[in-house]
Order: C-alpha cells, then sequence, then structure tokens
C-alpha cells in the first residue's frame, strides 16, 4: 500500500529527511515517533503528494508520485496537525462542502456525511457551528472530513496533540476502529506510550533519519535483548539465598539486587522463565512478586536517539 525507498528531501545544504525506507501493507498501523523537526510531516507530505522530493521514490497501492499524483489524492486521506475550520459553517455544511470538493454526487453526499459523523462519533454535533467545537471535537471532525472519499490510505499528522486524556483514549480507540476495516494509517506523534496500544509498526526518526523501523516487539527487543523478571521473596531475609540459587540457573544471564527486589536477566531466545519461581519455591522461598519488568516505546526512543539501541 505504501512503499518508499531512499526518501530523500534536501534545503540547501540541510537535509529535511534522508533515505527514509518504509514498506506498510494493508491494514497496517504505523506509528511515526520523533521530537518537533525530526522529518515526520516532510515524509508525510511527501507521501501525499504535496510536496516532492530531492531523490527517492514513493509509492502508494502501485502508484508513484511522481507520475500519478491525482490518483493518489484520490487514494489518500491527510489529516494535517493543525487546520481551520469555517466560522459561518454548522458541522454538517462543513462536511457537504467538502464532500462536493471530493465530487461526491448531491444524491450520496447527505447520507454520507451522516455515515462519518457516526463513524467519529460526532452526530451529537451535527447542527453545531464548526468553530465552537472543542480541540478534540474538531480532531473528530477533521478525520470525518478526510473519510468522505472512503480512502485506502490515511495520513494522521499528531492526532493526539494537544487533546485531554479523555478525548486521547477516544481518538486512540477510533483509530484502531479504522485500522480493522483495512485502511493503511500513518499516525505521527511525539506522545511516546500512547502508540505501543495502537500500533503494530513503529518507526523512530530523529534529524531526518529513520533510526528504527520495525514492529512494537520487534523494537523493544532491540533495545532490551534480555528479558528482565522481577522476583520479591516473601521473606526479605531470604533475599540473598534467592539470588544466590538465582545465579546459578543456566537461563539466569546476571541477577541483581536493589530495594529488596531481584533483577533477572534472561538468557537471550529463553523465553520461558517459569522454572525459576519453582527453583525457588522447592527451596522454600515464598515469592511475593514474579513478574516481568515492562519497558515501553518511550524508553525504546530514548536509547535509539541517544545512539544507545545498540549497546543496550
Amino acid at each position: 500500500m505504501i512503499k518508499t525507498s531512499q526518501l530523500t528531501k534536501k534545503y540547501d545544504d540541510m537535509y529535511a529527511i534522508r533515505d527514509i525506507d518504509l514498506d506498510l501493507g494493508q491494514g497496517d498501523l504505523f506509528g511515526f515517533i520523533g521530537p518537533n523537526g525530526a522529518g515526520k510531516t516532510t515524509t508525510m507530505r511527501i507521501i501525499a503528494t504535496l510536496l516532492t522530493p530531492t531523490y527517492g521514490e514513493a509509492y502508494v497501492c502501485g502508484h508513484s508520485i511522481y507520475t500519478h499524483p491525482k490518483e493518489i489524492r484520490r487514494l489518500v486521506g491527510y489529516m494535517p496537525d493543525f487546520f481551520g475550520v469555517y466560522d459561518d459553517m454548522t458541522v454538517i455544511e462543513y462536511l457537504e462542502f467538502f464532500a462536493a470538493a471530493y465530487r461526491i454526487s448531491p444524491q450520496a453526499r447527505r447520507k454520507r456525511c451522516d455515515e462519518m459523523l457516526e463513524v467519529v462519533d460526532l452526530e451529537f454535533k451535527r447542527d453545531a457551528y464548526a468553530n465552537t467545537l472543542s480541540r478534540g471535537q474538531t480532531q473528530r471532525l477533521g478525520l470525518a472530513r478526510v473519510l468522505l472519499h472512503d480512502p485506502a490510505v490515511l495520513l494522521l499528522d499528531e492526532p493526539l496533540s494537544g487533546l485531554d486524556p479523555r478525548a486521547r483514549i477516544e481518538m486512540r480507540a477510533l483509530m484502531r476502529r479504522l485500522g480493522s476495516m483495512g485502511k493503511t494509517i500513518i499516525v505521527s506523534s511525539h506522545i511516546l506510550p500512547e502508540l505501543a496500544d495502537v500500533c503494530n509498526k513503529v518507526g523512530i526518526i530523529d534529524s531526518g533519519v529513520l533510526i528504527a523501523n520495525n514492529d512494537v516487539s520487534s523494537i523493544i527487543r532491540q533495545v532490551r535483548p534480555n528479558m528482565a523478571i522481577l522476583i520479591e521473596p516473601a521473606q526479605k531475609e531470604k533475599l540473598d539465598q534467592a539470588a544466590k540459587l538465582l545465579s546459578g540457573d543456566p537461563l539466569v544471564h546476571s541477577v541483581d539486587i536493589n530495594e529488596g527486589v531481584i533483577r533477572v536477566a534472561i538468557k537471550e531466545y529463553n523465553a520461558d522463565y517459569s522454572p525459576l519461581s519453582s527453583l525457588l519455591i522447592n527451596q522454600g522461598i515464598a515469592i511475593k512478586r514474579f513478574s516481568e519488568e515492562e519497558i515501553n516505546l518511550e524508553s525504546a526512543f530514548m536509547a535509539f536517539t541517544k545512539g544507545a539501541g545498540s549497546k543496550i
């Protein structure tokens, strides 16, 4: 659905993006993570045919951005991070205006607009003026607008920015729903942890360079190749005994103690660590806590952007 090869945009001696390679299939929900100015918007605008690259290639549904830009625009729904609404239009009038621009027939126009309001859960604001909506409601209206022509690809630039917690939850649920409908979605954000629950693939970009690009679990494994288990004995006096037992087990890479909790790094490729609990229990050591150490996309982002991704 979306494929780029060595996609590069250069302004004089400065690279906005450099050698961006993406390969996304139908139904992929790709989280594009990076700080402001990293190149996320530039990449999305090139894919949407709103910006011409210096060199490199991009295809959307098999169409080249150079030879078939009109076909791509029919297939893409692009929502920028900030967009204006017309002061003197109601929500339904706003959508009907853009439905006409998309050349949806007058007979089908009103029905399509009502359907999109239902998709984004904004029917109750149908007759409200567009400029009276909250930030979250405006974002949903913008999403309804780009869905009017039923695009196969959605490019959502910072759709969670500026939203309150409830609006972010609702927007994430909406993105999951769109992904389940088979649409290919690129969503950019610097709100890192929230994309882990939404996206099946993630790209981390910094200073115009895509420094990581894989599914979420693979990205996290690159940051932490050794799975870690946190173990807390029920009896503090058995902490050292438990640590000594664990350190001698063939599954264990290393053992550390911090504030009454044993951190056990498991050797690579050993996903089944259940024998460790049996080892302790059989030696009469009751366990109060036995859980995997969590790591999220925020930790991965910090590691990669510091150049530490290959060192951790």
